[in-house]
């Protein structure tokens, strides 16, 4: 929504940052620190210019201040108002960790073997996408990327 005065066009943010003293003691501490990842220190920059009941720089002054996009203001802004707090400051774990293993060892040992045996009739040679579709016709996992047998023939061969 845009509202224009004298000629300026004013864009209504949809994502209003207000913080409360506890939070911004937080975020000022992690500033002054500089404690934690640089993407912390920089989120938490963006939220303290951002408050409404604070500074309440726009979008492009906090960019310009920051050395960010304007746009990574806007993701830090929306993230605040529908994630909460913690999350936006520290980011959010995830799921699996990386390195984790896609493939246990049973499910390698008959990737391997089919690598190592003759390709399906029609085909001089495996390559990546299908031995990943011969993989999953097989049912030996349920879906998986050229690039997770790549990475597996890699570590092995």
């Amino acid at each position: 929504m845009t509202l224009t005065k004298e000629g300026v066009v004013i864009m209504l943010k949809k994502y209003i940052v207000r913080l409360t003293d506890e939070e911004r003691k937080v975020l000022q501490q992690v500033v002054d620190d500089l404690k934690g990842s640089s993407q912390k220190a920089r989120r938490a920059q963006v939220l303290l210019k951002a408050d409404a009941d604070g500074p309440g720089w726009t979008d492009a002054k906090i960019a310009d201040a920051f050395g960010c996009r304007t746009k990574t203001v806007e993701n830090v802004r929306e993230r605040f108002v529908t994630e909460g707090f913690d999350i936006t400051l520290n980011g959010q774990p995830r799921l699996t960790p990386p390195g984790s293993k896609l493939l246990d060892g049973e499910q390698e040992a008959k990737l391997i073997a089919m690598r190592l045996g003759s390709p399906p009739p029609g085909f001089s040679n495996w390559t990546l996408r299908l031995l990943a579709e011969q993989v999953v016709v097989l049912e030996i996992v349920e879906s998986i990327s050229y690039e997770t047998v790549r990475r597996t023939l890699k570590k092995t061969g």
